[in-house]
């Protein structure tokens, strides 16, 4: 049985919104919808999505697809960034590289990533002791999704383990041993039944 990350694609970015409301952009949403019958995905029986609205937006139409009502953690979420609020994107990109090279600091008052991190990880294993037989979909973020990476793949928290740029990446593990199966990949290769071989 396997798990898989899957962190939402591209959003529609408006500084006027919280930025955990954002929801998809035209492309994200097409991404999504390209996958969301994919065949890899068959044998999953239960999809589980953070409560932001960019990641219930990617994980809707994918459980629709496999007849399914996806649970919604709350605590699944990005990490905490209220306290900066909107960056634009350079200054954004700054704040992160800092939040990933001191984990343990609070970063202009973000979460800090070793907390972060444990979080994730926390809902990570009470939602698939909670989940029927099967293969997961969990449906979040890049930043919390690299730091739950980092922690299987028994990883130092990096940036240079972080998803490419875009979002609409996934990582694969084994549900019973939480053994990595690859790091992350775009979402469009679950349409290819030639996935990489596990690492």
């Amino acid at each position: 049985m396997i798990v898989r990350y899957l962190t939402h694609p591209q959003v529609a970015i408006d500084p006027a919104v919280p930025v955990e409301r954002w929801g998809l952009n035209e492309t994200g949403c097409l991404r999504v919808a390209a996958i969301a019958a994919a065949a890899a995905l068959r044998g999953t029986t239960s999809v589980i999505s953070s409560g932001e609205t960019k990641a219930i937006e990617t994980a809707l139409p994918i459980a629709a697809a496999l007849g399914l009502e996806p649970v919604i953690r709350e605590d699944m979420h990005e990490n905490d960034r209220s306290a900066t609020g909107f960056l634009p994107p350079e200054e954004f990109e700054r704040v992160a590289d800092r939040f990933f090279a001191a984990p343990d600091q609070s970063i202009r008052g973000w979460e800090r990533a070793v907390d972060a991190q444990a979080r994730v990880l926390r809902e990570t294993r009470t939602a698939l002791a909670g989940a029927p037989a099967g293969d997961v979909l969990l449906v979040g973020h890049g930043a919390v999704g690299t730091l739950l990476m980092c922690h299987i793949a028994g990883w130092p928290i990096d940036r240079c383990n972080d998803q490419p740029g875009g979002g609409g990446n996934v990582f694969a593990f084994e549900r019973q041993t939480l053994k990595l199966r690859h790091a992350w990949q775009a979402m469009e290769t679950l349409n290819d039944t030639q996935m990489a071989a596990p690492q």
